[in-house]
């Protein structure tokens, strides 16, 4: 009860009754958190007796290091459904657990990140640490995704588009190992390295398809080859004819408009043979997206090399060494 005659608190007493600083309490006044009831004939501040519980919900909801615009949402909804929680908590308490794990997840990659800087030759220290202090934490793949926007052909439609790139670009782990994140500060920056128009294209001629239906329907048709080849590797089969080489063909066949026969798979696995390569890129991703304990994972690099093989080996064609 307030001690005074009017039954209102100071600010000391309510912060008192509060343990908390007289500082505190006039910040979350000048807020708009915690409204007056009154000013003394001196103008000093008055608080009723509700202020006490309110001053402590505002304590816990900033404990919990929400803003105080969310604290004042939550207020707000509280004094208008008669102190029940309503959806203002729900979606402060879920936007700062989604904070939180963004946060958590930043400083799992710098462990990592120190740790890859730590662990290697004490020479090659500063310019690993250039590499991995280019990529921010916790990593965006946004140059990847730039880097196949710009390799694919143009004009595909954008679900075709979305749909390539859900499989051409990995996903970092939460909690990396240092060789992941270096893995993945090679990704980036070998991406990000300015095009050599010396050095010719790198994208193969035998995805040139003729307009924007075409090259989605050579995509499409690449992604399920690519998936039935990876089931084949998994169970660690060699290169062979089957269900994921007849889907590898069809692809390149149907975006062409042409028949599958012994002569068009011939002059496909020498013109995939002789195409630009980037298996690079697919060896550090094998690398990043590697489970903790196991072989690494099929991408769509090494699916291809699979179903070339299995093409080279049913249509004779020789592969370079």
């Amino acid at each position: 009860m307030s001690s005074s005659y009017d039954g209102l608190w100071g600010i000391g007493e309510l912060a008192e009754r509060a343990a908390v600083s007289v500082k505190t309490v006039r910040f979350y006044s000048d807020s708009g958190l915690l409204p007056e009831a009154a000013r003394s004939a001196g103008g000093h501040r008055r608080y009723g007796p509700g202020s006490l519980d309110r001053l402590r919900m505002i304590r816990s909801l900033r404990s919990m290091d929400l803003p105080v615009a969310a604290v004042r949402r939550v207020l707000d909804e509280e004094e208008d459904t008669a102190g029940r929680a309503g959806g203002a908590l729900e979606e402060a308490v879920a936007g700062q657990l989604r904070t939180l794990g963004s946060q958590l997840r930043a400083l799992r990659w710098r462990e990592a990140a120190l740790r890859s800087v730590q662990e290697c030759p004490a020479a090659e220290r500063p310019g690993r640490l250039r590499l991995i202090g280019a990529v921010t934490a916790p990593p965006d793949t946004a140059p990847l995704a730039r880097f196949w926007r710009g390799w694919l052909p143009p004009r595909m439609p954008a679900r075709s588009v979305t749909a390539f790139l859900e499989i051409a670009v990995p996903q970092p782990p939460e909690d990396p190992e240092p060789n992941q994140v270096l893995a993945f500060a090679h990704l980036c920056a070998m991406v990000s390295r300015t095009c050599d128009a010396s050095a010719g294209p790198t994208q193969p001629h035998a995805h040139r398809a003729a307009g924007p239906r075409d090259s989605a329907v050579l995509y499409a048709g690449l992604a399920e080859a690519y998936d039935l080849a990876a089931t084949e590797m998994r169970r660690d089969r060699e290169p062979c004819p089957g269900e994921a080489l007849d889907g590898f063909v069809d692809a390149y066949a149907s975006a062409r408009n042409t028949a599958d026969t012994p002569g068009f798979r011939r002059a496909l696995a020498r013109q995939l043979t002789a195409d630009p390569r980037i298996d690079r890129y697919w060896e550090l991703t094998s690398e990043l997206t590697r489970p903790p304990a196991g072989p690494p994972q099929p991408t769509p690099g090494s699916a291809h090399d699979w179903l070339l093989a299995a093409l080279d080996a049913e249509s004779g064609a020789s592969l370079p060494a």
